[in-house]
């Protein structure tokens, strides 16, 4: 008996270990970018569970309302991610500049009939679902940013005209979203369209001096904003003040100390008690330090980090076999994932000033959610073309190509 269980065991993490050791190659996608996109789906089910009860209970008596809501909306998520995987990218590519179009729309719209949450309007009510434009935008951006560096890949590379026109686009919608306000998100876009630029080969000297001026201008809507000017301050010394502008920050580090290396269990914070504000949103990251400790925080941001750099790789081998649109797009899915996270765990850690940014595929939102399931599963599309193109390329066949071939 004891042989035999042995035996079905061996078996078992046999199987297991050998198909996860199955080289990349031979899928006709990432596995493993999958199973890390699903693991920080279902750590985000659990966590959002566990922080909102509180809150559920204080208003609405059900205690796993938001729990419910969010399960649906993860449901939803994976339904559209398997949707759009299937979608070429050739679709996105050509009809990039249209989501653009009506993202913009939508920015509008959210100004006349948004639903205002904390002195902000964000979000179009759409019954059960609340629509944030802002996060549409960022896919949508980065899709026709993308788009663009393929259309005007030289322009790009000799020209400064062709780095700023995506400037003056975004000049555009930092108009928009800073009258809702929404500085946070603009400031992701900013970063990765950058970012983008300078993957596609943009002089440096329009960096340098774009850089000033965005420095400068950012910095000035913090000072003549009391509110922006607030979050920096208490940013800066949240003790100073830590029942007025320090209050969040300094809930959040008390919930981060109260962890220590293996936390206080699942479901056992004390800080998601009406003490940390936003506990299942913004702060949902505060709610896992104390609950999952040091070791829990280092393995969602090891999953998270592993996202960025599956994203990056991918990106890497698309330009590599010349698929201009699915490389620049993959590099700015990874700039956008990653900068969001920072600064997610960043305010949440009191390393960078409040700016009410989602942690990918964690934190409570529909619109959230949806959205980087999206950019996941567009993700998954481009490797799974660049598999195709690089198995379809034909081999070199003279020293010379080999040659070039490595280089």
């Amino acid at each position: 008996m004891r042989v035999a269980v042995k035996d079905a065991f061996s078996a078992f993490f046999g199987g297991v270990f050998g198909w996860m050791a199955k080289p990349a190659a031979q899928a006709p996608y990432d596995r493993q970018l999958v199973w890390i996109a699903l693991a920080l789906m279902v750590t985000g089910l659990v966590m959002v569970t566990s922080a909102s009860v509180p809150i559920a209970t204080r208003l609405t008596d059900f205690p796993f309302y938001f729990a419910l809501r969010h399960a649906s909306f993860l449901v939803l998520s994976l339904g559209l991610a398997a949707g759009m995987v299937m979608v070429p990218l050739q679709f996105w590519h050509r009809h990039g500049w249209k989501m653009l179009l009506v993202s913009m729309f939508l920015l509008c719209v959210v100004l006349v009939i948004g639903n205002s949450v904390n002195g902000a309007s964000r979000w179009i009510p759409l019954g059960p679902l609340n629509l944030q434009p802002a996060e549409l935008t960022k896919l949508t951006l980065f899709i026709f940013i993308a788009a663009y560096l393929v259309r005007q890949y030289e322009q790009v590379r000799e020209s400064t005209f062709g780095f700023v026109k995506p400037i003056l686009l975004l000049i555009v919608l930092g108009g928009l979203l800073l009258a809702q306000p929404d500085l946070g998100s603009f400031v992701v876009m900013f970063v990765t369209t950058v970012g983008m630029l300078f993957i596609a080969g943009s002089r440096i000297l329009p960096f340098m001096v774009m850089l000033v001026i965005a420095v400068g201008l950012i910095g000035a809507l913090i000072v003549f904003e009391p509110y922006r000017w607030a979050r920096v301050t208490s940013f800066l010394d949240p003790w100073e003040n830590p029942f007025g502008s320090g209050y969040q920050l300094t809930q959040s580090l008390m919930a981060f100390g109260r962890g220590e290396w293996l936390g206080q269990g699942l479901g056992n914070s004390i800080q998601k008690l009406a003490y940390l504000p936003e506990a299942h949103t913004d702060f949902v990251f505060s709610v896992l330090a104390e609950e999952l400790g040091l070791v829990g925080v280092t393995v969602v941001l090891l999953l998270i980090f592993s996202l960025v750099v599956k994203a990056l790789l991918i990106g890497r081998r698309c330009l590599q076999t010349e698929q201009l649109f699915g490389g620049f797009l993959a590099f700015g899915f990874a700039f956008w994932f990653a900068f969001q996270s920072l600064v997610n765990v960043g305010a949440a850690a009191g390393m960078v000033p409040t700016k009410g940014l989602t942690l990918p595929l964690i934190s409570y939102g529909g619109s959230s959610l949806l959205i980087m399931a999206t950019a996941v599963a567009i993700l998954i599309r481009i490797d799974y073309e660049q598999r195709i193109a690089a198995k379809n390329r034909p081999e070199p066949t003279t020293i010379e190509e080999q040659d070039n071939e490595q280089e």
